[in-house]
């Protein structure tokens, strides 16, 4: 059955809009050795942030930069004035053109005051290096990135886990980019299956973040919220769309996904002019583990007696 005319129009439209190229998009991107480069902390030009939380709680974000092409000191005032622990960022330039040969991981973390980072390369392009990356107030214990298929001749896709200690247990944060809309759902179902693959091996608490590049009710948020909570579904406040556009609705495409050893607290979608995408902030509780119960013997007043009078 055929939709209404207006509903024909919409989807028509914001087809057009999302195939145009984004600031990603480049008709020369090709695929490197994907390197991490890490950080090494001395001295910040912003002091760390001091914390005043709970033990066991914990602040994240995720938020697509867009290569900081609307000033990277917006998108470190965003970060800063939130008061993360954990960023995970997306749409990340090292020493490219446009970024004016600026390591941005590096400049966000002297100007915000999270001291660690790391980025992970998924492609090469304006004279630099392009990806993922992290910010993160707790050391980075130990970084890898994997992958993602993709269809032939399109941008390639990766997935970065990030081990970290967040008091005192061992956490992986997972930090991705899906392949952008509208026309591939069935390579983000794919990637997402691979992304699951991958931290079903994991045993730690996790927490997957990124531009999922789909809606929540799509098969690829359907198939992450099989094993992992959905933080805005669960306890968000205000709108939850994160990417604005002209004319039509809006979309919710940038998520924080938690496993159960999370208790999700708060989450809230920041409305800045800083890129193209909001940025997600959520509070997350960190919950103990949970050991099992060892078996006790309990003697009752009199079984001493009678054991050694049967003998």
């Amino acid at each position: 059955m055929i939709g209404p005319p207006c509903m024909r129009i919409d989807r028509l439209l914001a087809g057009l809009f999302l195939a145009t190229p984004l600031a990603c998009s480049s008709p020369s991107l090709r695929a490197g050795t994907a390197p991490v480069t890490l950080s090494a902390p001395g001295t910040l030009a912003v002091p760390v942030m001091a914390r005043t939380r709970s033990e066991g709680d914990l602040r994240v974000m995720t938020f697509n930069i867009q290569s900081a092409i609307r000033g990277l000191d917006k998108v470190a005032d965003t970060i800063r004035s939130a008061e993360p622990d954990i960023v995970a960022l997306q749409e990340v330039d090292v020493h490219t053109r446009r970024a004016n040969g600026l390591h941005q991981p590096a400049e966000l973390a002297q100007r915000t005051g999270l001291p660690y980072y790391a980025h992970f390369r998924t492609t090469s392009l304006h004279g630099g290096d392009y990806g993922v990356a992290i910010l993160s107030r707790f050391p980075l214990e130990s970084v890898e990135q994997h992958p993602l298929p993709v269809e032939p001749g399109t941008e390639p896709r990766t997935v970065a886990r990030i081990l970290m200690k967040v008091h005192g247990q061992e956490v992986s944060v997972y930090v991705t980019h899906l392949t952008r809309r509208p026309f591939n759902g069935n390579i983000r179902v794919r990637q997402s299956a691979a992304i699951m693959k991958w931290m079903s091996e994991d045993p730690r608490p996790k927490l997957l973040m990124g531009d999922m590049n789909d809606t929540p009710d799509a098969g690829s948020l359907r198939l992450f919220k099989r094993e992992l909570l959905d933080v805005f579904a669960l306890r968000g406040e205000g709108s939850a769309d994160t990417y604005p556009l002209p004319i039509i609705p809006n979309l919710r495409i940038d998520y924080v996904l938690a496993c159960e050893r999370f208790m999700p607290r708060r989450s809230k979608v920041l409305r800045v002019n800083a890129s193209d995408h909001y940025p997600v902030v959520a509070d997350l509780t960190l919950l103990e583990p949970v050991t099992a119960p060892t078996a006790e013997v309990v003697r009752r007043p009199g079984d001493e007696a009678a054991a050694s009078s049967s003998q």
